[in-house]
């Protein structure tokens, strides 16, 4: 007699792989039409998989507290030849048919553009690491895909997503499974390590939701030869950051959307134009926030500023230091680095970077020479959702022209 297929089915559009909760099949039971015989669970939600025909269970493959990608074999039905003309089902022999008729053909000129063929109900062969050590894994399909029993044994061991990235998974269509966790804790229990301080853990977190939002950034060279001029003449000389912080402050002013934030259907205006600035610490990063920087002078900046840095290198700023910022200003440049990607907090849409500045040779028109000039990298990252590149373009050129009048900031 023919045999048909019980699949796991297609559960939803973003859905790989379920977990079999219950098997409702007996070898040798009869089952009817659409009769509920498995219970799986997705992240989503719990659902059944019903059968296409009436029949006789043959075979039991699929196992409770295992996963299975879609198109998965989970059990066979013996039919007959009335039921399948009937309910219009494809029988596992008619498939294997089609495979050997299709062997024997002509081989087709290759094409990338193609489409599974009859036999894409069967489980995918398990993923080969590509490299030894920390594994690359080779699949796709389902590799994002964290099961339900997966997720429990995670977060008994306070692991997230990000942390099992350089686990190369050997489940269906490359999904890291519990035995493969496990292998790989045991594999690096010998590798030294140390505690990640509750600072390192606090900016993990921060990176990990700004991540889940489409970042991009843009750059822009710019001239600090008028900025530096003008630092000289001061006393107490402001930082060059304040420059850059004082003029994306007047930048925002005039376009304060571009600070908002996404909530729903709504983008969120700035109600002030409290701006961070990255201070690097002990093992981490801290962005105290300074209050109205639209309204105040580079002087007054200059002394909350310093106040501030001295505070949280001394991790003495309160909390209502570092809350309410609409963006972030970071000097990398302090570093020797002249180009980088800054990541703005998960509150924040903006973050504005400054590279360290490198004599360059520019030709001059009016003297017909090359003439020394200081230039720095402006780079800006942004949420692409709020911000467009041609905007976030508009800002950062906003900003730099804003920096050749340092009298005015």
């Amino acid at each position: 007699m023919p045999t048909v297929p019980i699949l796991m089915p297609q559960l939803g559009e973003s859905i790989a792989e379920a977990t079999v909760v219950r098997i409702d099949l007996v070898l040798g039971g009869e089952v009817k039409v659409d009769q509920e015989v498995i219970e799986v669970e997705t992240s989503k939600a719990t659902m059944g998989v019903t059968t296409l025909c009436r029949g006789t269970v043959k075979e039991i493959l699929a196992k409770e507290g295992e996963t299975y990608s879609v198109g998965t074999l989970l059990a066979l039905l013996e039919v007959s030849e009335e039921e399948v003309a009937k309910a219009g089902v494809d029988t596992m022999e008619a498939a294997s048919d089609r495979r050997t008729a299709a062997a024997a053909a002509p081989p087709l000129e290759k094409n990338l553009h193609f489409a599974l063929d009859d036999d894409s109900y069967e489980e995918a062969p398990a993923v080969v690491p590509s490299v030894k050590g920390l594994p690359v894994p080779t699949g796709t399909m389902g590799a994002h895909y964290i099961s339900p029993r997966m997720r429990a044994r995670m977060n008994d061991m306070g692991l997230r997503e990000a942390d099992i990235s350089a686990i190369a998974g050997t489940g269906s269509g490359g999904r890291v499974t519990v035995e493969d966790l496990e292998k790989f804790i045991d594999y690096i229990e010998t590798w030294p390590s140390s505690n990640a301080s509750p600072m390192r853990l606090a900016v993990a977190d921060a990176m990990r939701r700004s991540w889940t939002r489409p970042l991009a950034t843009v750059g822009l060279p710019v001239r600090l030869d008028r900025v530096l001029e003008h630092r000289r003449q001061q006393d107490p000389k402001p930082g060059l950051t304040l420059y850059v912080l004082r003029a994306f402050a007047l930048a925002l002013v005039e376009d304060p959307a571009s600070a908002g934030f996404l909530m729903g259907q709504k983008v969120v205006h700035p109600r002030a134009f409290d701006i961070g600035v990255a201070v690097q610490v002990e093992d981490g990063v801290v962005v105290p926030v300074l209050r109205k920087v639209d309204q105040k002078s580079l002087q007054e900046l200059t002394n909350e500023y310093s106040q501030m840095v001295e505070r949280g290198r001394r991790r003495r700023l309160s909390e209502d230091d570092l809350r309410g910022g609409i963006a972030t200003v970071t000097n990398f440049g302090t570093f020797g680095l002249t180009s980088g990607t800054p990541i703005p907090l998960p509150n924040e849409t903006l973050i504005l970077g400054l590279g360290a500045g490198v004599k360059k040779p520019v030709w001059s028109e009016q003297v017909e020479a090359f003439l020394p000039v200081t230039e720095a990298e402006l780079v800006m990252t942004f949420d692409h959702r709020v911000v467009d590149g041609g905007g976030a373009g508009l800002l950062l050129s906003r900003v730099a022209k804003l920096l050749q009048e340092p009298e005015k900031l």
